[in-house]
């Protein structure tokens, strides 16, 4: 009895082969799966998403405020005609997005009575579609002119504006 009594006190749950596999599908493999799951959730905070840690959103996040730019203040500026063929005849030669043509007056007419310097304010701040041109190519001054030029091929009466003199 004694060996009978043996046998039954070393039995375990399993008890066939298939048990014994089924077993250690749920030790090994089981646990490494729980594992690389855990791995992703945790690691998921590092990735980039929309707006978050991309190398672009840094940089953008991390952009300069400002610059600096150094230009001849003795060039000779440019006349209306051309700043308006270098820069403004893009949209006004052909009206696109909606930008009164040149020589329109119709399109132009209130404008105009507006002011020079309502038009210079849009057209160095933009307005609509229109980007802003201060600071761009040309200085501020060559940019009244251009609008001038433009203001008076649709029947405005404006004075172009003149260089400021040199400070002494």
């Amino acid at each position: 009895m004694s060996e009978q009594q043996h046998e039954e006190a070393h039995t375990g749950p399993i008890k066939t082969p298939k048990q014994m596999m089924w077993a250690a599908i749920f030790a090994f493999v089981v646990p490494v799966f729980v594992i690389i799951g855990l791995v992703s959730f945790v690691g998921s905070g590092t990735k980039p998403g929309a707006g978050g840690n991309s190398e672009r959103a840094v940089a953008e996040r991390l952009q300069k405020v400002g610059s600096v730019e150094i230009r001849d203040g003795n060039r000779v500026l440019k006349s209306g005609e051309e700043v308006y063929k270098a820069q403004c005849s893009a949209c006004h030669a052909t009206g696109a997005a909606g930008s009164p043509k040149l020589g329109d007056s119709g399109a132009w007419s209130a404008r105009i009575r507006t002011g020079v310097d309502a038009l210079l304010n849009s057209a160095l701040k933009g307005k609509g579609a229109m980007a802003p041109q201060g600071g761009g190519d040309h200085s501020d001054v060559e940019i009244a002119r251009a609008v001038v030029f433009m203001a008076n091929a649709a029947g405005g009466k404006f004075a172009e504006p003149k260089a400021p003199e040199a400070a002494k």
